[in-house]
């Protein structure tokens, strides 16, 4: 796997913050209420913490979230310059949580990125801790240069500085931060990907190239085996385009698996809209309609890296969907893996056919439970904007993918799947349409879904508006592709192979 680092190097330390010689050397500050207080200052000399703390207070620098403050290194620091990272809230004796840490991290080093040295001397008392740190440094410093004629600023080295360097547990979080961060970042890097080189046969060449030398093992459906298979919600959803889908199983399975887990992801790598075509504007990002099935390639190597004891099977249900001759029509029936049929009466509600064909698929293996992901309605970003994301599903395994965001760092949201609602999917000459009631899409999208995971438990995550930020950067999360989804099924893998 590739780990995207962004920096030349990555390391954990031991030494004291006041003599690393680094261009920057980063702090927390953090607002109780009363006043701001300097997170890290007492690592350094009294004389030096009590300068600092008169700059600060000089300066006027509040301890408010993402805000980023350099300011002069003080004598008896070996750094060039010091910068004081926001935390944010903290009242007086408490410890930042690790979302605090992680955004604070992240901003520092995305704000900092013409500096060749970082140093991040933050609280970092316990693995979580430097976990937390290492993840923010990881994806604050992420930066898509593919298409650029110049090379961008980036850091060279990037130190974590914690005394507990030594500790086993500090280790392991560290390096799992950094297998996590990586998977995000590169998950970022095939969302960023222009359509003209992102389509369903190179992201499953991307896919082959990216599963070789690690455990992870790799079949590649195309059109003739697609065929073959009954797989009509893929063949539909791509004969209007020239690049035909591909339906992509990665394997990961560890000796002794806990359980076993099947991820979903849906794959557009370009959504026009097919004949319901969308309007100019709304295309322009539509290359991150494969968002759910970069996630889950990546999710699956991380797991694999990270070696999880527990068995995971990845499948990326890929296709464009393109307006031509050759198109799907509004009233099209198609007939997906299994045999259930779909009468299409918008080609613009696609995502939910080449899904459909995939969970039938991952559910002939009996998993233990499947959670598929997708950018699958706008009526999502109607619902919880665009930096909540939504889970439907199984009651159980809905709360446990709610509970691992919650660990994780990511928001999302547990939504309903009303029964009232499913009716509206009525056809009068299929199994059922691929859409339904208006209001309340997001669920309806969710409920179509349903119908084709059987018995198995099931989480449906809906990223439609976080997977792709159009606003300024914030904390670590860049312009364009976020990667979100990564770190919230990887931490539902790992609780449920601690079970």
């Amino acid at each position: 796997m590739r780990t995207m680092l962004y920096v030349t190097e990555l390391t954990l330390t031991a030494k004291n913050p006041a003599r690393l010689s680094t261009d920057v050397l980063v702090l927390g500050i953090a607002d109780d209420g009363d006043h701001t207080r300097i997170l890290g200052a007492d690592q350094l000399s009294s004389a030096a913490a009590k300068t600092l703390a008169s700059t600060v207070s000089l300066l006027s620098v509040s301890g408010t979230a993402g805000e980023v403050t350099r300011v002069p290194a003080v004598e008896g620091i070996k750094a060039a310059t010091i910068a004081l990272t926001g935390l944010g809230a903290l009242p007086e004796g408490e410890q930042p949580s690790a979302e605090q840490l992680r955004r604070g991290a992240g901003a520092a080093v995305r704000e900092l990125a013409k500096a060749k040295s970082i140093a991040l001397a933050l609280p970092a008392a316990d693995a979580a801790m430097v976990g937390a740190i290492t993840e923010g440094a990881v994806l604050g410093g992420y930066r898509f240069t593919s298409y650029l004629s110049e090379a961008q600023d980036a850091p060279d080295q990037l130190q974590v500085v914690t005394d507990q360097a030594k500790d086993r547990a500090v280790k392991a979080a560290f390096d799992r931060g950094r297998v996590v961060a990586g998977a995000v970042n590169s998950t970022r890097d095939l969302v960023n990907t222009s359509p003209r080189d992102l389509y369903p046969e190179s992201f499953a060449d991307i896919a082959r190239t990216a599963t070789k030398g690690t455990k992870v093992s790799i079949e590649v459906l195309d059109e003739k085996a697609l065929t073959n298979g009954g797989y009509g919600g893929l063949m539909g959803v791509g004969q209007g385009s020239a690049r035909g889908p591909r339906l992509v199983r990665l394997t990961y399975r560890p000796s002794r698996a806990k359980a076993h887990y099947a991820l979903v992801g849906k794959g557009i790598t370009f959504d026009s809209g097919g004949l319901s075509l969308k309007p100019a504007k709304g295309m322009e990002t539509m290359k991150m309609d494969m968002a759910g099935a970069a996630a889950v390639l990546h999710t699956v190597l991380a797991a694999a890296e990270l070696q999880l004891p527990i068995a995971v099977t990845g499948w990326l249900a890929l296709a464009e969907n393109m307006p031509s001759g050759t198109a799907q029509r509004p009233s099209d029936v198609i007939t997906i893996r299994g045999g259930k049929s779909v009468e299409v009466l918008n080609t613009d509600a696609e995502g939910r056919l080449v899904l459909a064909d995939a969970l039938v698929a991952a559910g002939e293996q009996n998993p233990d439970a499947i959670i598929d992901i997708a950018t699958l309605t706008g009526a999502q970003m109607v619902a919880l904007g665009n930096q909540v994301s939504a889970v439907m599903g199984t009651e159980d395994i809905r709360q446990a993918v709610v509970d691992a965001a919650g660990a994780a760092g990511e928001e999302f949201w547990p939504m309903p799947l009303p029964a009232e609602l499913a009716p509206s999917m009525k056809s009068q000459v299929a199994d059922i349409a691929n859409i339904g009631e208006r209001f309340g899409g997001m669920l309806v999208g969710g409920l179509f879904l349903q119908e084709f995971v059987g018995q198995t438990p099931w989480a449906h995550l809906d990223i439609a508006g976080p997977a792709f930020n159009e606003a300024a950067p914030r904390h670590y999360v860049p312009k364009g592709g976020t990667g979100v989804g990564v770190r919230t099924m990887l931490a539902t893998l790992e609780q449920a192979s601690q079970s």
